[in-house]
Formats: structure tokens, C-alpha cells, sequence
């Protein structure tokens, strides 16, 4: 019974292909949607002391910034992609990088009060910076505090003097308490700690014992990340190279699960594949990601999904400002800002996007969503398929759903990984994408997969596709990553 309720879902995909539903059929014509009222604000501030042995986000370590230059080019951006979007309000922001805790509070307090000149800012919306904890004296945070800064995501990553050395961090385990306390007393109930697991020689009691102690240091809000080696990062070459070894598949996985199993007792919400909040501390901004919302990317390399309504359009877009900084301000200077690739996205596109995000929630998919956010105009749209999306529910007895890993040959550069593709965050260990067309959703039973460490394989939070769950779990509440 559970398989019925999908194939509407079937339905809708089959109409966001070129040419209808099916054979002959002509698609439906659709009204042209109404322009969406909101968006979040993603701000990249590009700069860092140093590169860190397993980084490749597109950062620059350079003798000097010419942050009036880098404010004003900011401010620039901002105000004309707010108008190219006709957004009335901005919801959320984020301040990434790089290391935005290096760019001055006043840069910060101009980008926000040109956001609240472009749009309705309200009074209440979460405004996020990320931040080292080298960076983060009680003054330079009270000065972001004032600002207009009401969060704060701290790159802890561990809690150990030896594994932030190999991953190559500015600060030391005491100077990260520090920091997290000195947070913890500004930003109380908002403030986030980052951390990594999946080191190098890393056991899981190792493990275990570092969140152990971070646990007794954070606040309500705490994201796991497994390390992900990246080509032309130091550390990668030093795996790659026989210097440093991994830990095992099953391993990670116990470590993912055990984690989870911590952070669920000491009262956190699993509710992202990578991120536990508790007391209702859950990331506004990152939760615009995975419902798949509009959000605009400011800054060099930042990625957006938004409908140009100022330019003329009426489709979404994926946009990707220029990477280098430099070439990145020229182009504001001259034009207003610095989009260097923009792709229309298709329904399906669009779709899948809504999918692959969706479940990696534990809200994962209902019909009211994807109507929201899939829609496009004409006869292309979904807003035809709409009331036919489903609520979220577990696939029943006589259906299954089936995926395949994309080859090279089908990735837009050839394999391989580009550094400031992050879209708010990009790191993935493996490349799925969802094959909408390739779901089976009734016919031959299941084949047998039994749970266990070996089913169930933790990803990285920042831009890997699917999540699903081990045999015997609903697949649409996705708490462990296949």
C-alpha cells in the first residue's frame, strides 16, 4: 500500500521530462509562478591565515587584504543580486569562508545594513559567522555581536593537540576551549561547534573521547563531518602516499553511529545527516539548503539558486560567482557583481535537487515542498504534478528504490573535484546523484540487505547527495547515509 502512494511521485518526474508523461502526451500547460517573496544570504569572505592540510575550498592566504576594497565589493553584490531577485525579505546569512573571523566587525555590520536597505532584514533572523577559534577574542566577538551577529559556528574540529596538528590548525586544543566558552558566553544557545572524525590512525575510543569532551563544552548545536581527502591537499598526498593510514570503512561507520548514539542520548535532534541540535537550536540558514529554498551566494566562488526576476527571468538558476578574488572584484566593480556561471535548471533538475536534499533531513519529503520549489513555468513546469507529491513515507512490501553511481565520463569536470564548489559547502566522499528516472517504485520484491556496519556508511555533511537508510527503515528518514 505504502508503493501506491509513490507513483504519483513517478508521475510528476515523468512530467518533468521534455515532452510530458509519457509517449504522446502532451504536456499540460501551467501558469507562470509567482515570484518568490524570500531568499538566505550566503556572504564568502575568501581569506585565511593558512591552508589547512585537508582543505581545498576556495581560499587564499595572502600578505595582506584590502578589506575596504573587499567591503565595498561586498556591499556592491549584495544590493545587485537582491534586485535580480526581486526578494522582499532575506530569511537568513551566512558569513563563510576562508575565515570571516579575520574580516573586521564594521566589514560585517556594512554587508548587513546593505541587506537591510535592499530587503526586509527582520529583527529576528539568524546571522551566522563562522569563525577559528585563533580569531575569536572576547572583543573582536563582542565587536560582531554588535555588528548584527547573533551566531556563531566555531571551527573547533578536535580537541586534540596531535590531530589538529595533522590537519594542520592554527589553534591549539586550550585556545579552542577558550574560544568556545568566550562564544558560548555571548552567543548563549546559539553558538555551533564543528568537529572532524575519520582521521588518519584515528581508533573509535579515540573518537568516542573526543566528543566526549566536546560534548562537555558545547552548547546546542554541534556538526560532524567526515574528513574527506582531497586531491592537492597535503594531507591527501600524505595518505595517498603510504604516509598515513585511513581507517576502514566499517570503522568510519561505527564511528558515525556512535556518535549519533552519544549526541541522541545527551538530548540532541539528529536532524541532518551531519548535524544534532537540541532545544530547538537548529541551523535556519543550513535547513534553507536542504529544503531546497532560494538562497544567493555573495563573494568570491559563493553559489546560489535563485529566479532573476529583475534580468527577465522566470526559471531558477544554479550561479557561481568568479573564484579569485581579484578577477572577482573587477567584475563587481564593472558591472555590479560577479556571476561567472549561471545554468537554468530544469524541472527534473530541479527535482532531483529537491530530492537529494530532502532526504538527507529527518523532515525529509512532503507534497507541500517540492510544490513550493520545483514549479517553473509553461509547459515544462511540475505545478501540474504537484498535488500529486506525496507525503513522506516508508517504501512498502513490492517496491524498492534503485540508484547508480555516476561515472566520470557524466561528471561535469571529468571526476574530478573542483575546490570552491561548495554551494555552501561541497566536500562529498563519493559523487551519487539521483537517477529520478531509474527509481522502481512496485514490481519484484526487495533483494535482502541486512543491516549492520557494512549498510550503513556516514558521509560527509557538505554536498553529498543521498542519504538512505539500512534495510527495514523507512528510506525517507535518512539518519544513516548509504
Amino acid at each position: 500500500m505504502a508503493a501506491r502512494g509513490w507513483r504519483p511521485l513517478a508521475a510528476a518526474i515523468a512530467a518533468a521530462r521534455p515532452g510530458g508523461g509519457g509517449p504522446g502526451a502532451a504536456p499540460a500547460p501551467a501558469p507562470a509562478p509567482a515570484a518568490p517573496t524570500a531568499a538566505a544570504l550566503y556572504v564568502h569572505w575568501p581569506y585565511c591565515r593558512k591552508r589547512c592540510s585537508y582543505c581545498n575550498f576556495n581560499k587564499y592566504v595572502v600578505p595582506a587584504v584590502d578589506e575596504v576594497a573587499v567591503r565595498a565589493c561586498l556591499v556592491r553584490e549584495a544590493r545587485t543580486l537582491l534586485r535580480l531577485s526581486q526578494v522582499q525579505s532575506v530569511t537568513s546569512v551566512f558569513f563563510g569562508g576562508g575565515t570571516p573571523s579575520l574580516a573586521s566587525p564594521s566589514t560585517i555590520a556594512a554587508v548587513l545594513e546593505a541587506v537591510a536597505g535592499a530587503a526586509h532584514l527582520p529583527a529576528g533572523a539568524e546571522v551566522t559567522l563562522e569563525a577559528n577559534p585563533s580569531s575569536t577574542s572576547i572583543q573582536r566577538l563582542a565587536g560582531f555581536r554588535a555588528a548584527g551577529v547573533n551566531r556563531l559556528s566555531v571551527g573547533v574540529q578536535s580537541l586534540d593537540d596531535a590531530e589538529l596538528q595533522l590537519l594542520g590548525r592554527e589553534h591549539t586544543a586550550a585556545e579552542a576551549r577558550g574560544a568556545v566558552e568566550a562564544a558560548w558566553g555571548l552567543f548563549p544557545g546559539r553558538t555551533s561547534l564543528d568537529l572532524l572524525f575519520g582521521l588518519p590512525g584515528q581508533s573509535r575510543d579515540a573518537w568516542a573521547q573526543g566528543l566526549e569532551a566536546a560534548l562537555g563544552l558545547c552548547d546546542d548545536h554541534i556538526s560532524l563531518y567526515q574528513l574527506t581527502l582531497e586531491q592537492g591537499t597535503a594531507l591527501a598526498a600524505q595518505v595517498w602516499g603510504g604516509a598515513l593510514p585511513m581507517p576502514p570503512q566499517d570503522l568510519l561507520a561505527d564511528m558515525y553511529l556512535t556518535a549519533r548514539a552519544m549526541l541522541v542520548a545527551a538530548g540532541f535532534r539528529h536532524y541532518e545527516v551531519s548535524n544534532f541540535a537540541r532545544k530547538g537550536a537548529l541551523s535556519t540558514h543550513n535547513l534553507s539548503y536542504w529544503r531546497a529554498e532560494q538562497y544567493i551566494g555573495v563573494g568570491p566562488g559563493a553559489h546560489g539558486r535563485f529566479v532573476p526576476w529583475g534580468e527577465g527571468g522566470c526559471s531558477r538558476e544554479a550561479r557561481v560567482q568568479t573564484l579569485e578574488p581579484g578577477a572577482w572584484m573587477r567584475e563587481v566593480q564593472s558591472q555590479g557583481h560577479g556571476t561567472r556561471r549561471r545554468v537554468v535548471l530544469s524541472p527534473l533538475e530541479q527535482l532531483e535537487e529537491v530530492l537529494a536534499l530532502g532526504l538527507r533531513t529527518d523532515e525529509g519529503i512532503t507534497h507541500e515542498r517540492p510544490a513550493v520549489h520545483v514549479g517553473g513555468p509553461g509547459p515544462a513546469g511540475l505545478a501540474a504534478a504537484r498535488p500529486a507529491l506525496p507525503a513522506a513515507a516508508p517504501l512498502g512490501p513490492g517496491s524498492r528504490a534503485r540508484r547508480r553511481q555516476r561515472g566520470p565520463e557524466e561528471e561535469p569536470d571529468g571526476g574530478r573535484r573542483r575546490g570552491a564548489q561548495r554551494g555552501r559547502g561541497g566536500c562529498q566522499r563519493r559523487r551519487w546523484r539521483i537517477k529520478c528516472e531509474s527509481w522502481v517504485l512496485a514490481g519484484a520484491p526487495p533483494r535482502p540487505q541486512p543491516p549492520g556496519p557494512g549498510r550503513c556508511r556516514p558521509a560527509h555533511a557538505r554536498g553529498s547527495a543521498v542519504a538512505g537508510r539500512a534495510a527495514g527503515v523507512p528510506l525517507l528518514s535518512p539518519e544513516v547515509v548509504p
